[in-house]
């Protein structure tokens, strides 16, 4: 659908949100080639906005720019779940061990409700509600360490694995299985245990990694089984 104009952004950032929500719910989909001419018809734009989205969106790892044959939504292979995750675990270890020494007292109370909160979601099997408020934990966590140069280094990583978020959260037990995890992060932390925290997080990034590509190979054994369905 064509842009609202109304918005307070300028209008490369409307177009950079805008395409990279419709790479994250699948209506762009992996391997699909993104025509500048095509993207700014369909959304109302010149192409200048299109081309400056369209770059910011290669630097977050959304799309691969390969010369002399255009830009594509990127795939993710097991090597980049590798590589993004060695970074993620090490920089999750520092923050929940930064957090243990810094985090303030309201801080703390909040990182606890929101662990109620996702319990509760978790029973109502409200995925949309349960993926908003663990993003306003982990947001809550990395603030509490204290250091706004780790928080925007870490952020960026996160949004390479978005789109496949809710896929894996789905994931048959891993609901429970990382409230739980995040349960022992939020208890070594109000101990101040540096090293527990450290050590929590990294086995909390390691289970994420696991499911993440089971869910992957899950979604692989998808498209095959559908292909030989429609031979």
């Amino acid at each position: 659908m064509p842009i609202k104009l109304d918005s307070y952004q300028p209008l490369r950032e409307v177009v950079f949100e805008t395409l990279r929500n419709a790479i994250r719910t699948g209506l762009l989909k992996p391997g699909q080639r993104l025509m500048e001419i095509h993207l700014a018809e369909k959304l109302g734009v010149s192409r200048t906005p299109v081309r400056e989205a369209i770059r910011k969106l290669e630097l977050e790892g959304y799309v691969i720019m390969m010369p002399r044959r255009g830009t594509y939504v990127a795939n993710l292979s097991i090597r980049d779940v590798n590589e993004v995750f060695e970074i993620r675990t090490a920089l999750d270890s520092l923050a929940s061990g930064l957090a243990a020494e810094r985090i303030s007292e309201d801080e703390l109370e909040e990182l606890q409700r929101l662990l109620v909160q996702i319990g509760e979601y978790i029973e109502e099997n409200n995925m949309n509600k349960i993926v908003e408020i663990d993003t306003k934990f982990h947001d809550l966590l990395y603030k509490a360490s204290r250091n706004n140069r780790l928080v925007g280094i870490i952020s960026n990583l996160r949004e390479q694995l978005t789109r496949f978020r809710t896929k894996s959260m789905s994931y048959p037990g891993r609901l429970r299985e990382t409230l739980e995890e995040h349960r022992r992060i939020v208890d070594t932390i109000a101990q101040g245990n540096v090293s527990d925290a450290q050590k929590a997080a990294e086995k909390h990034m390691e289970k994420s990694e696991q499911t993440l590509l089971k869910s992957m190979e899950d979604m692989k054994q998808d498209v095959k089984n559908k292909k030989k369905e429609s031979e």
